[in-house]
């Protein structure tokens, strides 16, 4: 099925901003040469400090971005839920300033959802790192679909790749969590039922720097534990469960690489 440049589908894409004024302009040229030009761009920047400004001032004249500066850092949950609040289109996507699409992204994923009648998917994506001296990247190889009960134990779904229909969040928000609140408000999601089903094409590039806020391991170990027991209600056996074989998904992805 093709829906390229059907004006009746349009996707509203969320970047957040912190500090990312090195790769920020590549994330946002992401989403304006996608072949699907039906798109509107919510930028939420949470009162960088560094030189972002000098690109949003590129493209403040363009009316299919929407440019929301914060007076003060409020994190990425709040961030990304001004976001969705300012949004008005059935589909939402969303990217990290840090990351960027393929060209054909919202197309083929998008054109996917409809064909099947999906509410949420995502895709395998290419990891990267930054400044390595061999620059290669590394390509996901990611189970085909997700319900609550699998995926917290294989947190793999970068919230880079996903595609959601509104009416499937409804109410539900980003939680303001310390770290790991897209692993939560995937699983709030989940948890309402049925499946998160994955577009088997690589459509996303994954950077990974010495900013990311996932590098801290053991901090991210601690808030999953706490996450799997104040929303998910785990018992203190499955969370056990789901620390080890999120940390074995995580090797599987990265390896034992480390940024440097």
């Amino acid at each position: 099925m093709n829906i390229k440049n059907n004006e009746l589908i349009i996707v509203d894409v969320i970047i957040p901003n912190f500090n990312k004024f090195r790769f920020l302009e590549k994330s946002i040229l992401s989403v304006i040469n996608q072949s699907y030009k039906n798109w509107f761009l919510h930028i939420i920047d949470d009162n960088s400090t560094d030189n972002s400004n000098e690109i949003f001032n590129k493209y403040k004249d363009n009316k299919k971005i929407n440019i929301i500066k914060l007076k003060k850092n409020m994190g990425p949950s709040f961030c990304r839920n001004l976001g969705i609040r300012n949004s008005k289109s059935p589909y939402l996507s969303f990217l990290d300033s840090d990351d960027y699409w393929t060209n054909d992204k919202l197309e083929t994923q998008l054109s996917f959802m409809i064909k099947n009648k999906l509410n949420f998917t995502y895709s395998d994506y290419f990891t990267f790192y930054e400044n390595k001296k061999n620059n290669l990247t590394y390509k996901t190889n990611l189970k085909d679909s997700f319900k609550f009960n699998e995926f917290i134990y294989n947190s793999s779904i970068n919230t880079s790749t996903i595609i959601i229909k509104r009416n499937l969040i409804n109410n539900i928000k980003y939680k303001k969590v310390d770290l790991l609140e897209d692993y939560l408000f995937k699983c709030e999601i989940l948890k309402k039922g049925g499946s998160a089903i994955k577009f088997n094409k690589s459509l996303v590039f994954y950077r990974i720097n010495s900013e990311n806020r996932s590098q801290n391991k053991f901090a991210n170990l601690i808030w999953l534990w706490r996450i799997n027991r104040k929303y998910n209600n785990l018992s203190f056996f499955k969370n056990i469960k789901s620390l080890v074989l999120v940390s074995f998904n995580s090797l599987k992805k990265y390896g034992l690489k480390k940024y440097n």
